[in-house]
């Protein structure tokens, strides 16, 4: 049945936003990262609580109404609100996506801003740069949306994107081990030590045993695998920073974000790698409103890239496994 339209709250519009706005909302996002780091909390690595039914299991956001997963910092941010308010579900929609699925927001409840970065480039510049003789300059915008969880809403048809079920403890080794293996890392087992070596283009954790809780095996390989998407031969990012440096701090939390990222996405409950790193992080989000941002867009890529490797994997194993079935 439909919802009465008076428990209906009035809806709100994304809007491209002027310069100021659009340097306020960095500083009101930053702000609320430091915020949570000064306190000890970690905004990619949420307390999930599936064992206890208290909350939703790991994963990432996503649009109940496209099923398309948020990213970057977005994920930041809703992930946040989910845990703030106690939601069960990290599916979200806009105000018109509720009304489109035959429901409303209910009156009173307030929405969640995510944010959409982009650049255009305006047709008189184009006109300039064709006359000059020169590149196009493109101009950065910045929208902001409000979403609202599905648990605010009411009325809504069934059949949206529903959030996946928790794996199993038992599946968790196997989905992990088979992104490790498509991901074509030169990936090592030894030592006593987790790194990535840039020049050699190598990952090595140490063997499974060697943790006191063997799922932190598979967090730290995601953290090390994460460093090596960087690699000029994939996403190219700048891996020449020396220990301690500034640049060093926003690669370990690009690392950070993205092996959280990743471990939502396959269902582990993700988990702090290098807290002792928390100062460092601090300095540079105090000295740029941007580097949140910017470390959350790069996890993201860097979870993307070896997602999609593990799915074209998984795809080719199922052509292969028909094409025996059919030979047989």
């Amino acid at each position: 049945m439909r919802p009465k339209r008076e428990n209906c709250a009035v809806g709100q519009r994304g809007q491209r936003q002027a310069p100021t706005d659009r340097a306020n909302l960095y500083d009101e996002v930053t702000a609320r990262i430091i915020t949570e780091l000064e306190a000890g909390r970690f905004p990619w690595v949420q307390p999930w609580n599936v064992s206890a039914g208290a909350g939703p299991g790991p994963g990432l956001p996503r649009n109940a109404s496209t099923a398309r997963a948020y990213s970057g910092v977005n994920i930041l941010i809703l992930w946040g609100a989910v845990i703030a308010h106690g939601w069960p579900s990290q599916s979200w929609l806009t105000f018109r996506q509720a009304q489109e699925a035959g429901g409303c927001v209910r009156k009173g409840e307030r929405g969640t801003t995510v944010v959409y970065a982009d650049r255009f480039t305006p047709e008189a510049e184009k006109e300039r740069a064709s006359r000059d003789g020169d590149e196009a300059r493109a101009i950065p915008f910045l929208k902001r949306f409000t979403v609202f969880n599905v648990a605010q809403c009411e009325g809504l048809r069934a059949g949206l994107a529903s959030d996946p079920a928790p794996l199993p403890e038992r599946e968790i080794v196997p989905v992990a081990e088979e992104l490790i293996a498509a991901s074509g890392v030169d990936f090592r087992i030894g030592g006593t030590r987790a790194f990535y070596v840039p020049s050699l283009d190598v990952v090595q954790v140490p063997p499974q045993p060697a943790f006191f809780d063997q799922v932190n095996y598979y967090r730290t390989c995601l953290h090390e695998l994460t460093h090596a998407t960087g690699h000029a031969s994939r996403l190219a990012r700048d891996l020449t920073n020396g220990f301690g440096s500034k640049d060093y701090a926003r690669e370990e939390l690009i690392a950070e974000m993205g092996s959280a990222f990743l471990c939502a996405a396959l269902g582990i409950v993700p988990t702090v790698r290098h807290a002792d790193y928390i100062g460092s992080w601090l300095e540079v989000l105090r000295e740029d409103n941007r580097a949140i941002f910017r470390a959350a867009s790069a996890a993201t890529k860097a979870a993307d890239w070896l997602l999609a490797r593990h799915h074209e994997a998984q795809a080719a194993g199922r052509v292969a496994g028909q094409s025996e079935r059919i030979g047989a």
